[in-house]
């Protein structure tokens, strides 16, 4: 059984083990696959038929090739083209747009994508991010570097303020709980996550894990990406409806069975152990300051 001592320093190195693409939890391909970059990408995409539009946050990124976190908690792997159209939008009600290079393009920008398809894999034919959006990404992006070693923005941003970052106290802990084999969320579970949010708002120098749980139905590649895809669900939500900043949310982590709450041979116990738990954390160091 890990402890979240353990669970914390899991966070410091993974990835957020984000899925290769837009599968169903069926599929069972391995959750840590690493984006595999090969040939070269076209420069002239006239012709190809087109993909789908893409609309979340880009969560990880290998040279030409972005990772984005779906609004549904899954996750497309795109490719970047000399062609790739990126525009940013801001002023007056947004409508003013500006051309962007893709280097414009870093981890935490939430973006809207079109692609086409070549082959089994995607293309950006054009990406579009707001200004506002992207100041904040950018803040990420001084505190921490790039790429599918290290996503833990939140952990880069406090190391220069703290003698030890993986040593925190809790001050509070939200459940929220899922239906055998689903990701998605309720009404209850919602407010639960807006109101954990504005505790740890009022909370000083407060920052969010998030820790996906299943029960023990199922096998362990099962139950480990599905615990991933209730954690992902669940900061998405958090970011994007809570107002919780990207720059104050850890890692997220999937525990797949592990550390039960409840007994595994009945269904009431089950049911208990499939949840998502949101730690609101304080390092020790700065802790009252």
């Amino acid at each position: 059984m890990k402890s979240l001592p353990s669970i914390l320093g899991m966070t410091a190195l993974a990835v957020a083990s984000f899925p290769a693409a837009a599968q169903s939890v069926d599929d069972r391909y391995s959750a840590t696959q690493d984006i595999t970059v090969s040939a070269d990408v076209p420069s002239d995409l006239e012709g190809m038929a087109d993909g789908p539009d893409l609309e979340g946050m880009i969560a990880a990124r290998n040279g030409t090739t972005l990772r984005i976190a779906n609004e549904d908690g899954t996750t497309s792997d795109v490719r970047l083209s000399s062609a790739t159209e990126v525009r940013s939008r801001g002023g007056f009600l947004g409508l003013g747009r500006t051309e962007r290079a893709t280097s414009s393009l870093l981890n935490g920008l939430p973006v809207k994508v079109e692609t086409v398809q070549w082959g089994s894999s995607l293309i950006a034919s054009r990406v579009v991010y707001d200004n506002s959006d992207h100041e904040v990404a950018a803040m990420i992006r001084n505190g921490t570097a790039q790429g599918f070693a290290e996503q833990t923005a939140a952990t880069e941003a406090l190391r220069g303020r703290v003698a030890n970052i993986d040593q925190y106290n809790i001050h509070g802990v939200t459940n929220v709980y899922f239906d055998t084999a689903r990701h998605n969320l309720d009404g209850n579970d919602m407010a639960s996550l807006c109101q954990a949010a504005n505790q740890a708002q009022n909370t000083e120098n407060a920052l969010l894990l998030v820790v996906g749980y299943t029960d023990n139905v199922g096998d362990y590649d099962y139950n480990q990406e599905l615990s991933e895809r209730r954690a992902t669900r669940v900061v998405n939500y958090l970011q994007q409806e809570c107002g919780w900043e990207p720059w104050r949310m850890l890692t997220p982590t999937g525990m797949a069975m592990s550390d039960p709450t409840a007994d595994n041979s009945t269904e009431a116990g089950r049911a208990q152990n499939r949840r998502v738990a949101v730690n609101i954390l304080v390092s020790k160091a700065v802790d009252g300051i």
